[in-house]
Parts: structure tokens; sequence; C-alpha cells
């Protein structure tokens, strides 16, 4: 289905959060992985579970952003599953910290690329700026990540 509501688009980001954090996890109940990548793999996991929870409030909690949620968009790549989300790995190297952060990384670029797409193609100033909005924040949030990654790499 090529038509979708913003609300759409949000709902299946806050799964992709939910998807990443529950991989993150498994991989770090794993047996055989090394203290500092299940930690970093944990960090991850908690941080994706807090995208996951925001987004999902712009869901819930009837907020400002309702006319825009409400929105429709045309998507001729067929949504959810946009071209760019190709370039996310396959499978989840979690050999040292630096290779997790990696995937880590690749993931919310790949969402911010996403949200700057919409904005590129948005109706309305507001869903522009909404969309605006995601992507500073995946920006902040690969800044965050990055920051706190090679803390525990230092550590």
């Amino acid at each position: 289905m090529r038509f979708h509501q913003v609300k759409e688009l949000v709902d299946w980001a806050a799964g992709y959060h939910r998807r990443l954090a529950e991989q993150f996890a498994a991989l770090a109940g794993g047996g055989d992985v090394d203290e500092r990548v299940r930690m970093a793999l944990d960090y991850l996991a908690e941080r994706e579970r807090k995208q996951q929870n925001d987004l999902t409030g712009y869901l819930d909690d009837g907020s400002d952003h309702s006319k825009v949620l409400e929105a429709w968009f045309d998507d001729p790549a067929d949504f959810p599953h946009p071209p760019v989300l190709e370039r996310l790995p396959g499978c989840i190297d979690c050999d040292t910290v630096q290779s997790v952060l990696s995937t880590a990384l690749t993931a919310h670029r790949t969402l911010q690329d996403l949200y700057a797409h919409r904005a590129e193609l948005a109706g309305s100033s507001d869903e522009k700026a909404f969309f605006e909005a995601l992507s500073a924040g995946h920006e902040a949030e690969v800044r965050r990540i990055a920051r706190d990654m090679q803390r525990l790499e230092d550590y």
C-alpha cells in the first residue's frame, strides 16, 4: 500500500527500536560474550527501549502532534520497507565494542535518513518540522551513543 499516515511510520519506527532492543538484549545474554561487549549491548538495549518509549509517547499521549500524526503521505517505496533500510546489516556483529557501536550507529543513521527524507517530502510545515525534529533527535542520539561507547572502550 502506497498511502500511509504519519502515525503508521511512527508506530513502525517504535517497533523497529523494540526489535533492536530485543536483539541487543538477547546478544548480551549470550554465554560467550566479552564483558565490555555485554555492557555495550545492555546499554544499547536500554537506549533502544528509551527511543521506543519516546516514539510511543507521541501516539499515546494525545500530544500536540495529533494533526501531523493523522496526515497522509504517498510513499512509492512501499513503506515500511524504504530502500534506506536495506543498508542495515543482516546480523549484528558483537565481537568487539567497536563492531557493536558500528551496527548501532548504522541503525540510527538509517532512521535519521528516513526522517530527513520524510521531512523533504512533507506536505505541510508542521509535518516538516515534526520529521526534522525526529531527525535531529536521532543525530543527538548518535552523538550520545558514540560518546558513551567510547567511554566504555576507554574504561
